[in-house]
């Protein structure tokens, strides 16, 4: 057992099993002798329910979290450099990917029994922004391991739509011009696989609801017949009580018929002896 390990199954955990489940690991490190790891297992902090989602989503969405990791570098690549209308046009993915992402993030966090309300998906979508200007923070979020959401303190600044190509200095040599153009390409390129991905997984997420939608309206028909049926058995096991106790009192009628029965056959054979001997004398 070591801190990542243990890092890892405790971050993985609903935010209200955390603190226990810390616990018992560091008391298990304490058994075992290594108070080093139990130490740092100690200093491991609950995460908030904005970093769980967050977390959460690195965990279920390897897929988006590498594209989001792709559309980062590309971003801050290309950021340098680039004239008004390549930064707007960045920036509008940007903003539409965050935006999706968000809304999955939040839908997998209902899905595993925390639903959460805008102000928690706001705070999602500043770690995400947080992860696509920042590498630090971009490197700390794909661990899965957030226990505070993070700040964008550094972005990339919003662009007018006057803005022109910035003041540079004197032209670079044709490679770096060249190199300029090509991360430009990989960025848009990133960001356009991205936000057909997830345009992708949106489209199946509805149809999955309205899918969810059909099963509960099933779910609930099948409920009624269910509770109908229920009534019908109660009645008949009603029904199959009084059955049983009328046959044991009809058992027990039948069974004081047979004595009187036996009785009157006994007094009967007693008396036609007794006639007979009176005969014979």
């Amino acid at each position: 057992m070591d801190i990542d390990t243990v890092a890892d199954e405790l971050y993985a955990l609903r935010p209200e099993e955390f603190t226990a489940a810390r616990n018992a690991r560091m008391a298990a490190a304490r058994t075992s002798g290594d108070r080093a790891l139990a130490e740092k297992i100690g200093k491991l902090r609950r995460p908030s329910l904005p970093a769980w989602v967050s977390n959460l989503l690195v965990r279920e969405r390897p897929d988006e979290v590498e594209a989001l990791l792709r559309l980062g570098e590309g971003l801050r690549r290309a950021h340098h450099d680039l004239d008004g209308a390549q930064l707007r046009e960045l920036s509008g993915q940007q903003r539409t990917l965050i935006r999706a992402v968000s809304r999955e993030a939040r839908q997998l966090a209902a899905e595993a029994g925390h639903p959460v309300g805008e102000d928690v998906g706001r705070e999602v979508e500043a770690t995400l922004h947080a992860v696509l200007a920042d590498p630090e923070a971009a490197e700390e979020w794909a661990k899965g391991r957030l226990a505070r959401p993070l700040e964008a303190a550094v972005g990339f600044p919003d662009v007018s739509p006057t803005a022109v190509r910035r003041p540079t200095a004197p032209p670079a040599p044709r490679p770096t011009k060249r190199r300029d153009d090509e991360a430009l390409t990989r960025a848009r390129r990133d960001a356009d696989t991205a936000v057909r991905e997830l345009r992708a997984l949106e489209e199946e997420a509805a149809e999955a609801g309205r899918e969810a939608e059909a099963a509960q309206g099933r779910t609930a028909q099948l409920q009624e017949q269910i509770s109908e049926l229920s009534e019908e058995l109660s009645r008949v096991e009603q029904d199959h009580r009084k059955a049983r106790e009328a046959e044991r009192q009809a058992r027990d009628k039948l069974k004081a018929i047979e004595r009187r029965v036996r009785d009157a056959r006994r007094r009967s054979d007693t008396a036609t002896a007794r006639l007979e001997r009176h005969q014979k004398r």
